[in-house]
């Protein structure tokens, strides 16, 4: 089992993270598949998806330590406590939901708390938050949010979410994420319905290339 440390390192040293949103949960080890393929092994089940946690527990047996697991769209301790024992390694949340965020710290696992505001961004951070999930980043101007953010607040380690994809992470990036948290542009839902498997992988590398070396000078 990876202490907390060895988790959050990857993330920051990784930083992109899947997420896969799904309406059923029978096509997630083949989005899962398909983004390892394409380079991804930060992914995160959402819990909206039904079914979720019981094919977390099938995907932590498969993928073992080469994926890092997580779950989203976390609401409280409780739900945190059960996906974690499902094999989670990190935790992410919507919200800002303090208890929650005690939970993970008991648990020593990594919670990206979601925020939206200066005030409750700060709050998070305070509250022993790893990295906090500005979410939706793209109704608050994208880049520039962040780099506005960061001007006054610049220890904060800040995940943006919702509307990045492989054309802007670099702009993201740049402006000071530690991490993204990239969604619906990476894992979309007619190519999951298509069972297009190759066309995620294809996103994934997209992403992945994006990153490559001296990309964010």
């Amino acid at each position: 089992m990876p202490a907390h440390a060895e988790i959050l390192n990857r993330l920051l040293a990784h930083k992109i993270i899947a997420i896969v949103r799904l309406d059923q949960s029978e096509a997630l080890l083949n989005v899962a598949e398909a983004l390892q393929a394409g380079g991804l092994t930060l992914i995160e089940f959402t819990l909206s998806t039904p079914g979720a946690l019981d094919l977390l527990k099938v995907a932590s047996a498969r993928f073992g330590p080469e994926v890092l697991l997580g779950a989203g769209t976390v609401l409280d301790p409780e739900t945190a406590r059960l996906a974690i024992l499902a094999g989670a390694e990190f935790i992410v949340t919507p919200t800002l939901n303090l208890e929650t965020i005690k939970l993970c710290r008991r648990y020593g696992k990594p919670i990206i708390p979601g925020a939206l505001t200066p005030t409750e961004i700060l709050a998070a951070w305070e509250a022993g938050a790893d990295l906090v999930k500005v979410f939706p980043i793209s109704a608050m101007g994208g880049p520039a949010y962040l780099r506005a953010l960061l001007a006054p607040l610049p220890q904060l380690r800040l995940a943006p979410t919702g509307g990045v994809s492989a054309a802007n992470v670099v702009e993201y990036l740049q402006a000071g994420a530690s991490a993204v948290g990239v969604g619906g542009k990476l894992v979309d839902r007619n190519t999951v319905a298509r069972g297009d498997w190759p066309a995620i992988t294809a996103e994934a590398q997209r992403l992945v290339a994006a990153l490559q070396p001296g990309a964010l000078k």
